[in-house]
């Protein structure tokens, strides 16, 4: 069976979303023509299009705090941010102070990964207060 983790580790963003949108498209084609010329997706391709929707979900997740520390950086506010993510502002500055006590905390236990002192520190003053 094929597993979103399997296929994390096959595929970049791109080729996930291509390969995503072949099968989607072959997927909805079958299912409006209902001819040989399109047959329907098997089970394999059916639950790969599955797995390929989470992986897609992930990647595409994967950089959304860095995206959002590059529009605080770029002077966007956070109603403009929360507005951009389709949530609150508050709620938007929450999530990424979470991800920077995260990367934070990363590092304390790898010692490379993650953000150092002096980057979460840095972080941590762009992103500012949520008003």
């Amino acid at each position: 069976m094929t597993t979103p983790d399997e296929l994390e580790q096959q595929h970049t963003l791109s080729t996930a979303t291509t390969r995503y949108d072949e099968l989607r498209m072959r997927d909805a084609l079958a299912a409006m023509t209902a001819d040989a010329d399109n047959p329907p997706l098997s089970r394999e391709e059916a639950l790969e299009l599955l797995a390929l929707s989470e992986v897609v979900i992930r990647k595409a997740g994967y950089g959304r705090q860095a995206m959002v520390r590059s529009a605080r950086g770029s002077g966007a506010s956070w109603n403009q941010i929360g507005a951009a993510l389709g949530t609150s502002k508050q709620a938007a500055w929450e999530a990424h102070n979470r991800w920077i006590e995260e990367q934070a905390r990363q590092h304390e236990l790898t010692g490379f990964e993650g953000l150092d002192p002096d980057e979460a520190s840095d972080a941590r003053g762009l992103a500012g207060r949520p008003d």
